[in-house]
């Protein structure tokens, strides 16, 4: 079993920012359970472009507003409290945030933490062992 609170994550390894997003990683590849899970703030006033080539994403929303552009296709889906979205086709979109918005995500494959986004938005896949207890 493990437990984890939010605030324990700040500040190392598993609390990774960028301009336009911070996401705290409570579980990872190393964590052996096939998939990863993050807290994920993005802010206000902010536009991103995202393509997980390689991952499938689940994101829930419970905070904030804003847009999701599906590149592909030119559709728009307004992102509130209770919204999710799957992106099961590696689908190119962009999130348009108005009032920062807080969401859960969780990615398959797992990510390791220390991907980086090339400049298409991809994250690479890194293959991590998963650690022993």
């Amino acid at each position: 079993m493990k437990v984890i609170n939010l605030h324990d994550l700040d500040d190392t390894e598993h609390d990774v920012e960028h301009g336009n997003w911070r996401s705290r990683r409570f579980v990872l590849a190393k964590d052996g359970v096939g998939f990863s899970f993050h807290d994920t703030v993005l802010y206000a006033g902010t536009e991103s472009d995202f393509w997980y080539a390689h991952h499938v994403e689940c994101v829930y929303v419970y905070a904030g507003s804003g847009t999701l552009l599906n590149r592909d296709t030119g559709e728009e889906f307004p992102l509130a409290p209770g919204t999710v979205y799957l992106l099961d086709k590696h689908d190119k979109h962009t999130v348009r945030v108005e009032e920062e918005i807080h969401c859960a995500c969780v990615f398959n494959p797992p990510v390791t933490g220390r991907e980086v986004h090339d400049e298409h938005g991809v994250y690479p896949v890194i293959h991590e062992e998963a650690a022993t207890a």
